[in-house]
């Protein structure tokens, strides 16, 4: 598998995890960030960053992004996703 698509499909999978937190925590956390070290299927060593941030529209939704960097390369791949507030 090529890096740039072991780094794309790492960042879909950490979007869903991300995507995955309940409205209310979500919402408690935005804005927020973070990022970590962790390890892709093929054991080279990335960077996660995640973002919870407000989106422009629709208005009280919220954006959420992922990237997966390879360490020591300039390789990387995002993944993003608007989350509705509930009706």
């Amino acid at each position: 598998m090529a890096v740039n698509d072991e780094l794309s499909e790492m960042a879909i999978e950490e979007l869903d995890a991300a995507c995955a937190l309940p409205w209310p925590d979500m919402k408690a956390i935005t804005p927020w960030g973070d990022s970590f070290t962790g390890f892709a299927p093929s054991g080279r060593e990335v960077e996660v960053e995640r973002r919870y941030l407000w989106a422009h529209s629709p208005a009280g939704a919220i954006a959420v992004e992922v990237e997966v960097r390879a360490i020591g390369l300039d390789q990387g791949a995002e993944a993003t996703a608007v989350i509705n507030p509930p009706r």
